[in-house]
């Protein structure tokens, strides 16, 4: 290469830096690509998408491709770095070279475009794909005996490179992705996505109606009794039962009932007949299999029992939509159907509210883990049934008994901390 001007080896030496940089920043642009956006935009027809998913099929090709063709260009540079030492400061200027060149590729070759590239991965990745598709098909021959040879190697420890990799996400990596979308989710939709990865976690058992409070119909009823009951009645569906719900007969849909409730013509046979049987479920079924269930069994409530066969509670679809969508009502400034904001601040609350409802409309830190009501949490944190006017600290909550009857504990007055000090 003596022939060759000293300006040129300096233009050749920039031309291989640059073809370093290239194939540094492509690996780390291709390696760095979201998945899953990858195959959003391969599926929209974008061009440098389909090619880059391509080359991902197959990463031990598209490293053996990279490698080789680094590898190849920084030892070409490495040779006219000592040619052009050596030309210019004879024996001294090769360690001089070798010491240069180092720095330049360490820093223009590899830390800077592949940190550009990491940091925008596909304005890299897909117009490199554009070079190293066609690149691939031409040194295939050589990338496929490299290949072979690291494949047989992979293989003696027990690596096979022909497995597909797995992209599957878990339900945490899933939220984490829910929340890591930021303001590109609205607040709503991100709250509802979150909400649907939550549904099983939960079971039916921390969201149904406690069966103290099923209102239903009591076949043996007075029937006028019963007409009254069935007109007023602010549920399209409704458990009959004969004496208690323990006695369940079925479940009857007002809607086609409408014409013979409005002329008092309807008898309690024809009542009978209409009734739908009853759907019965265990109650620690999670939320996201009863969803299904409903769908499934083209029904709208069913009755959650225990081991033992014995009713616990009753669970609507309406009630695990108001899981993912939030609570369903026409007043924008309610809270929730079972809490009642006061004047001063306060809230007084129904007891038979479920402790998740509790914790999403005020934001109390509770466990779910324990009793499912509010009722149930006072009982096992008092160990006794408190009378009227007791008050206790819930879980840092300052919490007063307004009303008990019988065994349980029916409303309680919560008292923010702000509005006690204003106080």
């Amino acid at each position: 290469m003596d022939h060759i001007p000293i300006g040129s080896l300096f233009a050749l030496l920039t031309g291989l830096i640059i073809l370093s940089a290239f194939f540094s920043s492509s690996e780390t642009a291709l390696m760095a690509l979201n998945r899953y956006s990858l195959k959003h935009k391969a599926s929209q027809g974008h061009h440098g998408a389909v090619l880059a998913s391509n080359l991902l099929m197959r990463p031990d090709r598209l490293i053996g491709l990279i490698l080789l063709g680094n590898n190849a260009v920084n030892i070409l540079a490495s040779a006219v770095a000592t040619i052009l030492g050596y030309r210019i400061y004879q024996e001294p200027g090769i360690a001089i070279a070798t010491a240069l060149l180092t720095i330049v590729i360490l820093i223009f070759a590899e830390v800077a475009p592949k940190t550009v590239a990491a940091l925008y991965p596909e304005k890299i990745a897909y117009p490199a794909s554009y070079i190293l598709t066609p690149l691939l098909k031409l040194l295939s021959v050589l990338v496929q005996l490299i290949n072979f040879v690291t494949n047989g190697l992979l293989k003696l420890i027990g690596i096979s490179p022909d497995k597909s990799r797995s992209h599957v996400l878990s339900q945490e990596e899933l939220r984490t992705v829910v929340l890591e979308a930021g303001k590109r989710i609205p607040d709503e939709h991100q709250r509802m996505l979150l909400s649907i990865l939550d549904l099983e976690k939960a079971s039916v058992e921390e969201i149904m109606i406690p069966k103290s409070e099923i209102n239903g119909i009591d076949i043996d009823d007075d029937w006028d009794e019963v007409l009254d009951q069935l007109i007023q009645s602010q549920h399209t569906r409704l458990p009959v039962y004969r004496e208690t719900i323990d006695h369940i007969i079925g479940f009857t849909h007002l809607r086609k009932l409408i014409p013979v409730l409005e002329d008092r013509t309807l008898t309690r046979e024809s009542l009978m007949n209409q009734l739908r049987p009853p759907y019965f479920i265990p109650k620690d079924t999670s939320l996201n299999k009863q969803l299904l269930s409903f769908q499934k069994e083209k029904r709208r409530l069913a009755l959650a029992v225990d081991e033992y066969g014995d009713i616990q509670g009753l669970v609507t679809l309406e009630d695990i939509l108001e899981e993912i969508v939030g609570e369903f009502t026409t007043d924008p400034t309610a809270t929730h159907q079972d809490i009642f904001p006061q004047e001063d601040g306060s809230y007084v609350i129904n007891a038979s509210i479920t402790v998740r409802e509790l914790k999403r409309s005020l934001d109390w830190e509770i466990p779910l883990d324990g009793p499912k009501t509010l009722n149930g949490l006072i009982l096992e944190h008092m160990e006794d049934i408190p009378q009227s006017g007791t008050s206790l600290m819930l879980y840092g909550h300052p919490v007063e008994i307004m009303q008990t009857q019988h065994n349980t504990i029916k409303t309680v007055k919560w008292r923010v901390k702000s509005a006690i000090r204003k106080s």
